[in-house]
């Protein structure tokens, strides 16, 4: 299969999808903090949000400080997916070729 591509260049985008998908997957993580770690100063965004909205689930004043948490949160995700996304487009070009 020939996609036009140098295999080193090739290798990068395997290397940059790779290291983008594990950033998303320790960013986002839940489950292994939660069970993990005992001093919640040291949770992540998403836990110590979800912990600080069911600690004052009926507390209104509480929505506006975790919805802009939750914002806040997304902004390194973001700002890792903008330079990197050029490597997923040319991975789904090079898949969707038949050659």
């Amino acid at each position: 299969m020939r996609t036009g591509r140098r295999p080193e260049q090739a290798r990068a985008d395997h290397r940059a999808d790779r290291f983008l998908l594990q950033f998303v997957g320790i960013w986002n993580n839940f489950l292994l903090p939660f069970i993990m770690l005992s001093d919640q100063r040291l949770y992540p965004i998403t836990l110590g949000l979800y912990t600080s909205l069911s600690r004052g689930a009926g507390d209104s004043d509480l929505y506006p400080l975790v919805i802009t948490g939750s914002a806040v949160s997304v902004v390194p995700l973001i700002v890792m997916v903008l330079p990197l996304q050029r490597f997923w487009r040319a991975d789904l070009l090079a898949g969707g070729l038949k050659g």
